[in-house]
């Protein structure tokens, strides 16, 4: 026969039950804000987009440019739009917004990835050498005709084959005694970062061409100008999408590597081979940014930290938050850096860092002060 429930047993039972509703609450209180958060930066990146496809040199209504694309896709339009507009809309800046895009959404997941992978919130994607890759592959192509054959494609494929090459090599080092651990990962990276930086230079430095030499240093500080309908674009594209499916299907295991090895272990998650398949999705990701806009600093540093004082640090929520937030902030970056001193074209690097530098320095500042 069951002993009956004592007095004090009931009512322990019924104060669990309004400890655990409060936390309930507040559980759903913050997935529904983190919703709306994502929802709005959604919207923010749509507007930008089509407000963006009309910022340049010729400015353009954002009514005539969704004309444009209407037609584009196969809708019906009364409004004639004049030829030439629709050249500037779909052949250049169309093109140029959806790189953008990709590249900003595809160096801020890996960025995200990354700080959880390492676990330091002052690491980002050129941390692993690939830009240094990146950079000796396309200025091999410029200075020297190295895939002459391509066309114009040449100096992308290069640039690609380099930052691939410098992953591999990285990962190669980093794996040496058997174990891929976090400081190896950021040793490695750095250490073939510099190499491949001083094989640029070399190349420069041995090169006759002044205009050569130029078109890679504009390269290497970053820019969407050379964004047209390639295969190009289409990579770009493609591994910001995975890098985001990925990453966020592998939320769990990225907030178990934040929190330390031995923590991931407890959970049944091996440590060495969750960096490794994240390692190859950062690397792919970074690498097709690289190779479609050169070497843009401070996107996959500041945008994750942006996005955790938005949603929090759970990875469910942070990784399509950093990849919406770092669209948004390229997409603007490229615009300003169209027009801030027309008619010529500012390096989309210089903007980056003239906004990055600074809250790197109130990052660092703010560590410093939790630490004392």
């Amino acid at each position: 026969m069951a002993a009956p429930l004592r007095t004090s047993d009931v009512q322990a039972s019924r104060g669990t039950r309004r400890a655990r509703t409060p936390d309930l609450l507040g559980v759903r209180s913050r997935a529904r804000r983190s919703a709306g958060v994502l929802a709005v930066l959604a919207i923010l990146t749509l507007v930008s987009t089509l407000i963006c496809l009309g910022i340049g040199p010729v400015p353009i209504p954002a009514g005539t440019t969704v004309q444009v694309i209407a037609r584009h896709l196969g809708i019906p339009s009364a409004v004639a739009v004049d030829p030439a507009t629709e050249a500037i809309v779909w052949t250049v800046r169309l093109p140029r917004v959806l790189m953008g895009a990709a590249v900003g959404a595809g160096l801020a997941i890996c960025g995200a990835a990354l700080q959880a992978m390492v676990r330091n919130m002052l690491a980002d994607p050129y941390i692993l050498g690939v830009s240094g890759g990146a950079s000796t592959g396309a200025a091999g192509a410029i200075l020297f005709g190295l895939g002459a054959a391509m066309g114009e494609y040449a100096q992308s494929v290069f640039a690609f084959v380099g930052a691939l090459g410098a992953a591999l090599l990285v990962f190669a080092i980093a794996r040496t005694g058997g174990r891929v651990t976090s400081l190896r990962l950021l040793l490695s990276g750095v250490a073939v970062g510099y190499a491949l930086t001083a094989v640029t230079n070399l190349l420069i430095f041995s090169s006759d061409s002044a205009e050569g030499s130029r078109s890679v240093m504009f390269w290497m500080l970053g820019s969407l100008s050379l964004a047209r309908w390639n295969a190009f674009l289409l990579i770009a594209v493609l591994a910001a999408g995975i890098g985001v499916v990925v990453m966020t299907l592998g939320a769990r295991t990225l907030d178990a590597l934040s929190t330390g090895d031995e923590i991931a272990h407890g959970l049944g998650i091996s440590p060495d081979r969750a960096r490794i398949g994240f390692l190859f999705v950062v690397s792919l990701c970074t690498a097709a940014a690289v190779a479609g806009a050169g070497s843009i600093g401070f996107v996959g540093l500041v945008i994750p930290h942006l996005a955790r004082r938005l949603v929090g640090a759970r990875h469910r929520v942070l990784i399509p938050a950093s990849a919406l937030l770092g669209s948004l902030f390229l997409l603007w970056a490229d615009a300003v850096a169209r027009i801030v001193m027309q008619p010529r074209e500012l390096p989309i690097g210089v903007i980056t860092a003239a906004i990055g530098a600074p809250f790197l320095l109130i990052l660092v500042r703010r560590l410093h002060a939790r630490q004392s």
